[in-house]
């Protein structure tokens, strides 16, 4: 599922997801915890090695342990955090260029009150 536009690390992550099988809320925690997607592979090895967890429980088991509670807040998917983030991005472009736009417009002095003012 490449979506266009979406950065290699989200990409990972969406990958991840779809190999491991795990839920949007198990994505953010595991992003959240500051897991690598690449590396999820080898702590998903329980039918091998049979002492492990399984992936989604050994991500909820580490979470709790970190952050004292079983989910976050706010669970999003990492396609709509993604959308949110370049609607931010978007945002913050349009309010520079208008502050852009307002400096320039206010540092050109037009001929007329170049004469008017001999200060100048």
């Amino acid at each position: 599922m490449s979506s266009k536009g979406v950065s290699k690390k989200l990409q990972a992550w969406i990958d991840a997801r779809k190999r491991h099988r795990l839920s949007d809320a198990h994505v953010q925690m595991a992003r959240e915890l500051s897991l690598d997607p690449m590396k999820l592979g080898k702590i998903d090895n329980h039918r091998q090695e049979p002492w492990k967890a399984p992936l989604p429980q050994f991500i909820e088991t580490c979470y709790m342990k970190r952050f004292g509670k079983a989910r976050p807040d706010v669970v999003m998917s990492v396609e709509t955090r993604f959308r949110l983030e370049e609607a931010k991005k978007a945002a913050r472009r349009a309010a520079k260029r208008s502050a852009q736009n307002a400096h320039s417009e206010s540092a050109t002095v037009s001929p007329q009150e170049e004469a008017d003012d001999p200060a100048r």
